[in-house]
């Protein structure tokens, strides 16, 4: 018995049973404050969410990111503040990093022979780093090209028309360069396409399906006509405004029916979403 109980006691033989109660409550309150939000100057980690293997034999790893800002929005080019290690620091990763939590945002490809090896990512931002490896153990795969339950698969995204090459899951897809004018808004389409398969198979209402449009990369602001815009006749439609020249990266996300997205959150987790990103070089 601790020597705060045997006190306790001892109270309790003279007549003190209120100050008994009183100092066991205090000896069993571990209660701490939670963190206090911050609206800017936090830091931002990767996260790995998982990896899957494609049908050549490769495997793609799946990461995301945790912005520990409310409010704040990150810019952190490919360099030694955002950087792959071993090889190329530029592995297709985010310079431009939303508030809070997100999730599945891009997958890097290694080899099929990539074994027990690392694939880490590396982010500084107010100060601190932080270093999350990727890797293949075995516990970490994911299903992300079929939900296990429903037999769901992520919906299917082409650039430059319904025949051209599709894209499905993470990984996605990655179109050819498009140009644009500073200040002139620029029309950008996509086809997107989904099997139809619902969360609950039991529900009365249609599958859902859609796209978002964000800011992946880029020194200047993007404004889009309409980051969501609606599916018609298998195609989405909306415009992109840039602010100043230079190279941007736009990423677009189709999800269906396992869950509605928020711009840049991929609320299936695991499946069912793709990827798709655009290249457009502003002069």
């Amino acid at each position: 018995m601790t020597t705060l109980a045997n006190r306790a006691l001892q109270i309790l033989c003279v007549g003190g049973g209120t100050l008994l109660l009183t100092l066991l409550a205090a000896a069993q309150d571990t209660r701490v404050d939670a963190p206090i939000p911050h609206s800017s100057g936090q830091s931002v980690s990767a996260s790995f969410e998982g990896w899957y293997p494609n049908p050549d034999g490769t495997h793609s790893l799946v990461f995301g990111y945790f912005n520990r800002n409310y409010d704040e929005h990150l810019d952190l080019p490919v360099g030694p503040d955002n950087r792959f290690e071993p090889g190329p620091a530029d592995r297709g990763q985010p310079t431009y990093f939303y508030p809070r939590r997100q999730t599945g945002v891009f997958a890097v490809v290694v080899p099929a022979d990539f074994g027990d090896q690392q694939l880490t990512w590396t982010l500084t931002a107010h100060g601190v780093t932080i270093a999350i490896p990727g890797h293949l153990r075995p516990e970490w795969e994911i299903t992300a090209l079929m939900e296990v339950t429903s037999g769901n698969t992520p919906p299917v995204l082409r650039f430059g028309g319904p025949e051209a090459a599709p894209g499905q899951g993470p990984l996605g897809i990655r179109s050819d360069l498009l140009t644009a004018a500073v200040g002139v808004p620029t029309t950008i389409m996509v086809w997107a396409s989904d099997d139809g398969v619902r969360k609950a198979r039991a529900a009365a209402r249609p599958a859902r399906s859609g796209v978002v449009w964000s800011k992946y990369r880029g020194s200047g602001t993007v404004s889009f006509d309409d980051t969501t815009p609606v599916i018609e006749d298998g195609k989405a439609v909306t415009a992109a405004t840039f602010s100043e020249p230079g190279e941007y990266v736009l990423r677009v996300l189709a999800w269906d029916d396992s869950g509605g997205q928020s711009a840049v959150m991929a609320g299936g987790f695991f499946c069912c979403w793709t990827n798709g990103f655009i290249t457009v070089q502003v002069h």
